[in-house]
C-alpha cells in the first residue's frame, strides 16, 4: 500500500522498518524537527528521521501538522493508509482523515489503559502484571480509537521501562504490518474500546524522580525501575565532601527493616516505609552505571549509612 509514516523516537524505528521489508510504498516519513543533544547542544535530526534517511526514503519535519500548507502537503500524497508512532503531536482531523483506509497508531498498552504519553512507565510504575502493544484507528480523542489488533506481555518482576521497550517495539512492528495486510484484504476487525477502566499515562515529571524512602518497598522499586533508564529515579547518598546524587537503575525487593534510607548492608539492601529494596544498578553524577558490587568498589556506603 502506499503510506506515509509518522514517528520520533527509537520505539518507532523497528515499525518502519518491517513496513519497508513489507513491500509498502513508504511515500514519505514525518518526523519532529531535529533537536539540540548533547554537550554541544548540536541540532540533530531523530532515530526515526536518522534511520529513514539511510534508506533513501523522503522526510519532513513540520513543527505543526495543523499548519494548513502541511495539511495540504499531506492530503496531496494521495495515501492509502498513515502509520502512527510515538509521532509527538496531535494530528488534526483533515490529517486522519486524509488517506483512503485512515491513520492507524501503535501503542504501547492494553487500552483504554494507560492513554498519553508515558504507557510503558507507568504500567511499571502501577505494578501491573501484564502490558502489551494494540494497533487502533485514530480518531480526534487521545487513543481512543477502535482496535484492530492486540498482543499481550507480562512484566517480569525485574524488568525496566528500558527492557520492557525494548522487547515491545519489534512485536508492535511485527503487528502493524499484520494489521495493515488485513486492511489491505479487507479483512481488518475494529472493537471499539471498553467504555470503563480509562487510565491516563502523564508525561514523567522531573520532579517525579527522586525516591522517597519513607514509602513502601513495592512503590519504591516499581519507581526505580519504571523511570530506568530515563530520567532515572534518584536519591543523596553521604560522600566524603558531601551529599552525592545517586541514579538508582535496577533494584529487587527483599526483607529488611530499619528507618527509611538506612544501609541494612554490604551490599545496598535499604530500608524504606515497609520492607527494604535491594539496589542492583546504580550511577553516580558524571559516573556511567555499574552494577552493585562495581558500584560499591568505588563509592563504599556501608551498613549503618543512610541515602535521603
Amino acid at each position: 500500500m502506499r503510506i506515509a509514516f509518522l514517528g520520533t523516537p527509537d520505539f518507532a524505528v523497528p515499525s518502519l522498518a518491517e513496513l519497508v521489508a513489507a513491500g509498502h510504498e513508504v511515500t514519505a516519513v514525518y518526523s519532529q524537527p531535529p533537536a539540540p543533544r548533547g554537550r554541544g547542544q548540536v541540532l540533530t535530526p531523530s532515530p526515526v528521521h536518522a534511520f529513514a534517511q539511510s534508506l533513501g526514503l523522503t522526510v519532513r519535519t513540520p513543527a505543526s501538522m495543523r499548519d494548513p500548507a502541511e495539511i495540504a502537503a499531506f492530503s496531496a500524497l494521495r495515501l492509502d493508509a498513515a502509520v502512527v508512532v510515538a509521532y509527538g503531536q496531535i494530528l488534526p482531523r483533515e490529517v486522519l482523515e486524509a488517506p483512503r483506509l485512515g491513520a492507524f497508531n501503535l501503542h504501547a498498552s492494553l487500552l483504554p489503559r494507560w492513554r498519553g504519553a508515558a504507557p510503558i512507565q507507568r504500567a511499571i510504575m502501577a505494578g501491573d502484571e501484564f502490558t502489551g502493544v494494540q494497533v487502533m484507528r485514530m480518531s480526534e480523542g487521545l487513543d481512543e480509537g477502535p482496535i484492530l489488533m492486540s498482543e499481550t506481555v507480562r512484566i517480569d518482576a525485574l524488568e525496566t521501562a528500558g527492557a520492557l521497550h525494548d522487547r515491545l517495539a519489534p512485536i508492535g512492528a511485527a503487528l502493524m504490518v499484520r494489521a495493515l495486510a488485513a486492511l489491505e484484504r479487507g479483512e481488518a476487525r475494529e472493537t471499539p474500546q471498553a467504555a470503563e477502566g480509562a487510565t491516563y499515562a502523564k508525561k514523567i515529571r522531573a520532579k517525579e524522580a527522586r525516591i522517597v524512602w519513607t514509602r513502601p518497598a513495592v512503590e519504591v522499586d516499581r519507581k526505580i525501575r519504571g523511570l530506568s533508564p530515563f530520567p532515572g529515579a534518584w536519591c543523596l547518598a553521604p560522600g566524603e565532601r558531601g551529599p552525592v546524587r545517586v541514579k538508582v537503575l535496577l533494584s529487587r525487593l527483599e526483607e529488611g527493616e530499619g528507618a527509611p534510607g538506612a544501609v541494612l548492608d554490604e551490599a545496598l539492601l535499604i530500608a524504606c516505609g515497609e520492607g527494604a529494596v535491594r539496589l542492583l544498578r546504580a550511577q553516580r553524577e558524571g559516573r556511567a552505571a555499574q552494577d552493585a558490587a562495581a558500584f560499591l568498589r568505588g563509592f563504599p556506603l556501608a551498613a549503618g549509612g543512610r541515602l535521603c
